[in-house]
């Protein structure tokens, strides 16, 4: 079963602005919940361009994982995609896309994502998972938005 998770976020800067700091892998630990210990162990600077690889390793629920993305696509400054290739998901696709809007960017978030053991998503969804994707991507938002000087957005329900 697949799961999406979609968020939008005005960001008071130029596109060109935005799409650098998300264009360096390494501001991916700055905007990564504390709770997930979340580390990049690929030697940097990384070049980000379609056929990247980038390694990390975190914690989720208590367990430690390695996980290993793929750059997909990237289209500066207009979007770029990752998948994973191994980690905690059956198929984690992300997709940043970056807009030019009045006064600044719209930055937009799709995931796509399907969990390891189809059989217990239908209970293990609703009760952790969903809830610790919104937390990831609510942490994340909020501290872009102070990056960026952008008002708070509102949790996501």
């Amino acid at each position: 079963m697949a799961y999406r998770l979609e968020r939008s976020l005005f960001l008071p800067r130029p596109r060109e602005e935005v799409f650098a700091f998300f264009s360096d892998a390494a501001n991916l630990e700055r905007i990564t919940p504390p709770f997930l210990n979340f580390h990049i162990i690929t030697a940097r600077p990384i070049a980000m361009k379609p056929g990247a690889i980038i390694d990390y390793k975190l914690r989720l629920y208590g367990i430690a994982f390695q996980w290993r993305t793929l750059i997909e696509t990237f289209d500066p400054p207009v979007s770029f995609s990752d998948v994973q290739v191994t980690g905690p998901y059956r198929r984690w696709h992300h997709l940043h896309e970056f807009v030019e809007v009045p006064g600044g960017t719209e930055m937009r978030d799709r995931v796509d994502y399907e969990l390891p053991f189809p059989l217990f998503a239908p209970i293990v969804h609703p009760l952790f998972v969903r809830r610790s994707v919104q937390q990831i991507f609510d942490y994340r938002n909020k501290i872009i938005s102070e990056i960026f000087g952008a008002a708070a957005p509102a949790p996501a329900r």
